[in-house]
């Protein structure tokens, strides 16, 4: 176990990644805000299996620009000594951890990135301004870095379909990989932020994966069907919801008469107690004859 090399600043990433650049070695991104878990190796892994004896680079920087009045910033985990433990075992040969102010010279951006119309819903309708400062600050990171891969969680489904957007629209050049989310045996979806719940909230919050289970397995009656199932689930516990919705792949509208075999989604997010969780699994839609017969 290699202990990977830290970079704080601008320039000691840039003399890191050097020797990669000149033998023309393909460079692996995970950007990250720290308080690393398995969720979080699993991307470690997936970008390792994309650049082999390439470079592999974890960023760890908790962005304030994409928080908003009242959320968690000040108390988000900063847990940096573990984290390079971490990246440590998973084989990560450049942690680059900058300040904010390596980040933003000068403050706040003048030029950000526009996240477009697909930033307006769900997770963006809920925390305006939200995917502004996401989308602002994997541009800087890809420019600093310049990686030829990068690795998100689908559990941020909004924010992969942004990147990926992002990429396109601004031919950026940068293979951005979607990898599978990571679960608890519980089925919870591995977060920085399940630390804050109680063992009542803990139990409460399983059924944000029931919910997204339940769709899945009644996709094939039609969206009406499947989400009645997983709201159905939801009811059961103290869950405060923010939305349950299905999209298509591409988190746009579903026609009215979906297709049968249509890829879509179903999104979740939910307050336990004080902590906001979201949650996101694939289905495939398509009319057939439901449980009682009817089509």
């Amino acid at each position: 176990m290699t202990t990977p090399s830290l970079a704080s600043t601008r320039d000691e990433l840039v003399t890191l990644l050097a020797d990669a650049r000149a033998s023309g070695r393909r460079v692996g991104l995970v950007p990250t805000m720290g308080a690393l878990h398995e969720g979080h190796a699993s991307l470690i892994r997936a970008a390792r299996e994309r650049v082999g004896d390439g470079p592999v680079v974890v960023s760890v920087f908790v962005n304030p620009l994409q928080f908003g009045e009242g959320e968690d910033l000040d108390r988000y985990p900063r847990t940096l000594d573990a984290d390079l433990k971490v990246c440590a075992r998973e084989g990560v040969d450049t942690v680059f951890a900058p300040s904010v102010e390596e980040v933003y010279p000068g403050g706040n951006p003048q030029v950000t990135i526009k996240p477009g119309p697909r930033a307006k819903i769900l997770e963006g309708r809920i925390r305006p301004g939200h995917f502004r400062g996401v989308l602002t600050v994997v541009a800087k990171l890809f420019g600093l870095v310049r990686p030829d891969v990068a690795v998100f969680g689908q559990k941020d489904y909004q924010q992969l379909v942004l990147v990926r957007r992002m990429v396109l629209d601004l031919d950026l050049g940068v293979d951005v990989v979607g990898a599978p989310t990571v679960r608890e045996g519980d089925g919870l979806a591995l977060s920085s932020r399940n630390r804050y719940l109680d063992a009542d909230q803990r139990v409460a919050a399983t059924a944000l994966n029931r919910a997204l289970i339940a769709a899945r397995e009644n996709a094939r009656y039609g969206v009406d069907v499947a989400l009645g199932e997983a709201r159905s689930e939801l009811r059961e516990h103290l869950v405060d919801l923010d939305y349950l919705v299905i999209t298509d792949a591409d988190l746009g509208d579903l026609p009215r008469d979906v297709p049968a075999g249509t890829e879509a989604r179903i999104l979740v997010a939910a307050r336990v107690g004080a902590t906001r969780l979201i949650d996101n699994m694939p289905l495939v839609l398509g009319r057939v004859a439901g449980p009682e017969g009817e089509t």
